[in-house]
């Protein structure tokens, strides 16, 4: 079963930037991997534009040389699927981008995810004596600079039960749709994430170049709700296939 699946990667994410937009569900729909369905909040259908800092990464235990740190930013929706417990809350991707190659062929190679690799860079400044701190991650992508970035403003805590901080964050499974139509899911371990109130959170650049067509006229304009979350270790088992219901 894949709570007891063996660990595949360790790391710390750190700094996340999260960036909630409401979209059409006929958007989402076909990319819905088999055996799930979509998972909505308050009736919304929601994507997250999420930059973060990976670190401390180890495959099987081992750390990699010059890919221990790195940026990550990641198109994803949340989905659920029917397990022995209960249901089991996760994301998909749409996109991945990365700034190592060997990072973005592993994964496409061993879960299918659409990975990229694109020069990449970041900046945080937590609150300090003011209060107030900023969170910026920035990829360049066909010559043209593309960035995620937010204020903080205050101390860190524990999302409100039933919130959207808390929807969006407690999301503990992932899957991605496979080549032959199956769909592969593993789990995400990791405690629950304080998080930090934001202003002035914005993506710049060109979505449909980035992410396509359907994808744009929703990621243009203004997030409908945006934080940044502390982050912590986290454990991503292996993936098994599931079996559609």
């Amino acid at each position: 079963m894949t709570e007891t699946a063996p660990i595949f990667l360790t790391a710390a994410w750190r700094h996340l930037v999260m960036l909630n937009y409401e979209v059409d569900p006929k958007v989402l729909a076909p990319r819905v991997p088999a055996g799930t369905e979509l998972d909505l909040w308050q009736g919304r259908h929601l994507v997250s534009l999420v930059g973060f800092l990976f670190l401390d990464t180890r495959v099987l235990g081992v750390p990699i040389p010059f890919h221990r740190d790195f940026e990550e930013v990641n198109l994803r929706f949340y989905v659920r699927h029917k397990g022995p417990e209960g249901w089991r809350r996760g994301v998909v991707f749409v996109k991945e981008i990365v700034p190592r190659r060997a990072i973005a062929w592993v994964a496409r190679t061993i879960y299918n995810e659409n990975y990229v690799a694109l020069p990449m860079r970041h900046e945080v400044v937590l609150p300090g004596a003011t209060g107030v701190g900023r969170a910026e991650y920035g990829w360049r992508l066909d010559g043209r600079d593309y960035s995620l970035a937010a204020r903080l403003r205050g101390e860190p805590g524990l999302p409100p039960m039933g919130s959207e901080e808390e929807f969006i964050t407690e999301h503990y499974w992932g899957y991605a749709a496979q080549r032959d139509g199956s769909s592969l899911e593993y789990r995400v371990e990791h405690p629950q994430w304080e998080v930090w109130a934001t202003e002035e959170a914005a993506f710049t650049g060109d979505a449909g170049a980035l992410y396509g067509a359907d994808f744009s006229p929703f990621l243009q304009g203004p997030p409908a709700s945006a934080f940044v979350a502390v982050g912590s270790p986290v454990v991503v088992r292996k993936g098994v296939r599931i079996t559609p219901v």
